[in-house]
């Protein structure tokens, strides 16, 4: 996948890429939106608490559709609150870090999800 950044317009925010390029062939798989519930159905209060769980199940589907991290073309993310931006980004990078990859990234203020104690959500497109 190709890193996509004219020099032409404002660069990233953040560590992500204006927009990637999936060559021809690679197989696809997009997951649906991650909320951070454990297993035991336990929520943490913290956002950055959330976000890793929400990466943690990303990398458990990742690894049923025999991808990694680094197959990670997009990410899509909403929080409740720019409060938990950072949480959210700190999760991001360390889901990230040692991949090489920089993907295309949204990321939403919303006003809630189907529980109150969500504030995070995240949905990724990957190719391989």
């Amino acid at each position: 996948m190709k890193a996509l950044n004219p020099a032409t317009i404002r660069p990233p925010f953040a560590a992500y890429a204006q927009g990637t390029e999936i060559p021809a062939g690679k197989r696809v798989v997009v997951t649906s939106g991650q909320l951070g519930i454990r297993p035991d159905d336990s929520i943490p209060e913290s956002s950055y608490d959330q976000a890793l769980i929400c990466f943690e199940n990303i990398r458990e589907i990742l690894r049923e559709g025999g991808m990694a991290p680094s197959d990670v073309a997009h990410i899509s993310a909403y929080v409740t609150s720019r409060d938990h931006m950072s949480g959210y980004m700190r999760a991001r990078d360390e889901f990230l870090a040692g991949t090489g990859r920089i993907p295309s990234s949204t990321l939403l203020i919303v006003s809630g999800f189907t529980r109150e104690e969500f504030k995070v959500e995240v949905e990724v497109i990957a190719a391989k």
